[in-house]
């Protein structure tokens, strides 16, 4: 079998610099064959495949979901294919096939975030007590900022499982298929100091972070070269 293709969920606007050194991470250090942005593709991505999707403003993860959706779908796509966001960030460079990962039980989880309450961590819950319900007596969470292999099939049964489309699909997918992995820390960068782990394999930031953070100067020392992906601009 060949290379995977990845697949990056992006929102409209054009002034989308993490997704170019996104692009520039994954071409560095993720083995794939294409990259397909679903959603909104910025002008200078011309050199990616684009899925177009219709996009919502409404809050919760919508769009996400159609463009999960769009891309199991979608007949050129390979499968199995790797899940990416705009703001993940390859600093290092992984085995093919990539291996898989998850942030350890939700129980656990729920401990660490003890009484704070918000629409993420209200999904989280949710979501396990509806694994739970199905039999999956003490759930992972696979809600990592980090690429996950997708098969096709597997995440369509997910999605028309799962209760509602803020469900944390992921999760759902990973659980209800039996994925496995390794477990880790979520490596997401929220704040500008520089308290990060340097020597992390990936990375994955806020917008501030990464335009105003030691983080986002970090990723952009890392890689200064544009890639096939980007046209019409240079550095």
């Amino acid at each position: 079998m060949g290379l995977p293709d990845l697949v990056v969920p992006v929102r409209e606007g054009a002034n989308n610099e993490p997704l170019r050194y996104a692009l520039r991470s994954w071409t560095a250090n993720l083995p794939h064959r294409h990259v397909w942005i679903v959603g909104f593709r910025p002008w200078w991505a011309a050199g990616a495949r684009h899925i177009p999707t219709q996009q919502r403003t409404t809050p919760g993860y919508v769009n996400t979901t159609t463009a999960m959706r769009a891309a199991c779908e979608h007949p050129e796509v390979s499968d199995p294919f790797i899940w990416c966001n705009d703001d993940t960030f390859v600093m290092a460079p992984q085995p093919a096939p990539l291996p898989v990962f998850h942030r350890g039980p939700v129980r656990e989880l729920n401990t660490q975030f003890g009484p704070r309450s918000n629409a993420y961590l209200a999904e989280m819950r949710r979501t396990r007590d509806f694994l739970v319900g199905l039999g999956y007596e003490d759930p992972v969470s696979y809600e990592l900022h980090v690429p996950l292999p997708v098969e096709k099939s597997g995440m369509l049964l997910s999605l028309e499982a799962a209760p509602g489309h803020d469900a944390h699909k992921r999760t759902v997918y990973g659980v209800m298929t039996g994925i496995g992995g390794t477990q880790m820390r979520d490596v997401k960068v929220q704040r500008r100091g520089p308290q990060f782990d340097t020597g992390s394999p990936f990375l994955s930031t806020t917008p501030d972070a990464f335009a105003n953070g030691a983080v986002g100067k970090f990723i952009r020392a890392a890689f200064p070269e544009p890639c096939p992906y980007e046209a019409g601009r240079r550095g």
